[in-house]
């Protein structure tokens, strides 16, 4: 799977970027590689939070709804940035992206007010 992305505003740390390629690890469900169109060298991996976190829930403001055009659950993907490093992985539940899964509209939202960790390790998650 390929999908183009379209963020109204940069990724955190990502600026100026907007436009990206969402393009999956092979052998790996639900691992995705996020890749700047405009610079083939600024990456982030990503996972499916359905997939890796399924009791992940955050609460997505209305008014950030609005601006991906999404509905329902079913209208969005949500996805969350993993740091691979030698101590394990980590990922941000913190901020996670929004995909309109139809559009491709995007947007990293901080999740404000909510009790969700910027670095949880991949394992202890997986194995809950």
């Amino acid at each position: 799977m390929s999908a183009a992305l379209s963020f109204a505003t940069p990724p955190h740390g990502l600026a100026p970027h907007t436009d990206f390629e969402l393009r999956e690890v092979d052998g790996a469900d639900g691992l995705f590689a996020l890749q700047a169109v405009a610079d083939a060298g600024i990456r982030l991996f990503v996972l499916d939070a359905s997939v890796y976190l399924p009791d992940y829930s955050p609460v997505i403001s209305d008014e950030d709804c609005v601006k991906l055009d999404v509905h329902t659950a079913d209208d969005a993907l949500v996805l969350v940035v993993a740091n691979p490093a030698a101590g394990g992985t980590t990922m941000n539940l913190l901020a996670p992206i929004v995909v309109n899964a139809t559009s491709g509209a995007s947007a990293q939202i901080i999740l404000d007010g909510q009790d969700f960790p910027l670095r949880a390790q991949l394992s202890s998650v997986r194995a809950a």
